[in-house]
């Protein structure tokens, strides 16, 4: 849209209340620190609650190919999701193409809205297409189709959706410029985290000072060649870590070869890393290259090295100070022109203490090291990483959920995760998995996680106990998407605004949390 045109349509009638509490949350959602992909996606599930919205679709142009695709949805078919047209082609490629917007009945032959025979006919509503562009640089679009019985903003719907597609591109823009400044490159939309917009590691995702700290050290070390010794509790992410060390390495597009220590029984860990030649042992019929072989030129992750034979922490730490090794049973001697990281969850203080692992060894590995902090110290990580996982798992197992309940957010924020990073990523996919409606609750989460958010009840609820929190979930939940208003929280669960007054007074609920800035609330 224009500046002249968006002039216009400032001039306009400001729109009903309701439509400026929904460009409220679209903003707060864009601005959030949650994946864009997940951001737009949950714009859209906005637009359908709050706006009449029957299917809806955020266009890409891909500036290279000059092809025009489904970024994200809601309403349409997988089928969609595959198709692709040239600027200029259908009328998505001519608004791309043009700048320019356009309202109209809900077209038959729009290639990106495809519908079965007799659907067209049936369908009594809406189609705007209006462009999405930054600087004058054509960046995709916004196509809607609304029921008849439900236009946003009274009917100037047009314009409502271009004030959002302007929202969109500026977060769009920003998301890019960042990309472009920090990464070199700019990303495909809104697949990496916080910490990776930052340092440009991955898929590492944190915004607390102990992952910040972390992220900081492994940019730092991932280029220069560095051994590495990556320390942390189970669940952590350490593998994580050393890939995101490699990635960013000269030796990127060599090997990333892993070796679980612990996996691999004593007699064999030598063998399985350093190869062995026919004969060397019972059993030896032909020569074997190791792992360290088979990672010429890239990476060599050990998992768990604290978990190494004494035989093979010697042979290791000749490999460190030579860069040389043999095959068992071989007279040999080759070079390794390998990179070598570890990682550990046991105190290896501890162990060279007791005698268990060798002091040398241990200061040769700990001279670069990186300490992952337990996620229960990572208090304003774990909604975030939530978030991930829940867009991650919903689109992996094809779950239309539009967000994450207060409650459910209130129960995983307050667990301690002993488990750390795994335990929530395991947690959330298996809530996703039994989540049938559109909202996942607090009771799609594990009973251990509905007992952590209330320490001081008994272990064991009684029904009336599990009821009334199943009910209290429900209120919440229905106060957040009505923005704290009692009315339309009593139409969302089927009763009276009395009822609920009295369920907020018996629960005590605080509706004036949910409450968007400005607006009036009963």
């Amino acid at each position: 849209m224009t500046g002249e045109e968006l002039a216009r349509s400032a001039a306009r009638p400001a729109p009903r209340a309701g439509m400026l509490a929904t460009l409220l949350e679209i903003g707060q959602t864009l601005a959030s620190p949650v994946e864009l992909r997940t951001a737009l996606e949950r714009v859209l599930g906005t637009l359908e609650r709050d706006a009449g919205v029957r299917r809806a679709a955020v266009l890409m142009l891909d500036s290279g190919s000059e092809e025009i695709r489904v970024a994200v949805s809601v309403g349409l078919a997988a089928e969609a999701h595959r198709v692709r047209c040239r600027l200029g082609q259908g009328i998505a490629g001519r608004v791309v193409e043009s700048g320019r917007p356009v309202a109209m009945a809900v077209p038959s032959r729009e290639p990106l809205f495809p519908r079965g025979a007799g659907e067209e006919s049936a369908l009594e509503g809406s189609f705007y297409c209006v462009p999405i562009a930054a600087e004058r640089r054509p960046l995709g679009a916004l196509a809607i189709e609304v029921r008849q019985d439900d236009q946003a903003d009274g009917g100037d719907g047009g314009h409502f959706f271009a004030l959002i597609a302007t929202m969109i591109s500026q977060a769009l823009r920003i998301h890019r410029r960042l990309e472009e400044e920090l990464d070199g490159s700019a990303d495909e939309i809104g697949m990496v985290g916080v910490a990776r917009k930052r340092q440009g590691l991955g898929s590492i995702i944190g915004v607390s000072p102990q992952m910040r700290e972390a992220c900081e050290r492994i940019a730092r070390i991932a280029p220069t060649g560095a051994t590495v010794l990556i320390r942390g509790e189970p669940g952590t992410g350490k593998e994580l870590v050393a890939r995101a060390i490699h990635s960013h390495s000269a030796r990127a597009k060599k090997a990333f070869v892993k070796v679980s220590v612990g996996a691999v029984p004593d007699r064999m860990i030598e063998s399985e890393v350093f190869g062995h030649e026919k004969g060397a042992f019972a059993g030896a019929t032909s020569s074997k290259r190791g792992s360290l072989e088979l990672a010429c030129g890239g990476t060599l992750f050990l998992d768990e090295v604290g978990e190494l034979s004494g035989s093979a922490q010697t042979r290791f730490l000749r490999l460190l100070r030579e860069g040389r090794f043999a095959r068992l049973g071989g007279t040999e001697t080759l070079s390794a022109d390998v990179r070598i990281l570890a990682a550990s969850t046991t105190d290896l203080e501890a162990a060279v203490a007791a005698q268990e692992f060798r002091e040398d060894l241990h200061r040769r590995l700990s001279a670069s090291a990186v300490f992952l902090p337990p996620l229960r110290e990572r208090g304003s990580d774990v909604l975030l990483l939530a978030e991930h996982f829940f867009a991650r798992y919903s689109r992996a197992h094809g779950k239309r959920i539009r967000r994450i309940s207060t409650a459910a957010m209130d129960m995983l924020a307050s667990h301690p995760w002993p488990g750390n990073v795994r335990e929530l990523e395991n947690t959330i996919e298996r809530a996703v998995l039994s989540c049938e409606s559109s909202v996942l609750h607090g009771h799609h989460l594990p009973p251990a996680l509905q007992v952590a958010k209330a320490p001081e009840t008994s272990t064991r609820a009684s029904l009336s106990e599990a009821v009334q929190q199943y009910e209290k979930d429900l209120i919440l939940d229905a106060l957040k998407s009505a923005r704290g208003n009692r009315m339309h929280a009593a139409r969302l669960l089927d009763t009276t605004e009395r009822v609920i007054g009295y369920k907020i007074h018996k629960y005590g609920i605080e509706p004036q949390r949910f409450r968007a800035p400005g607006l009036a609330s009963r």
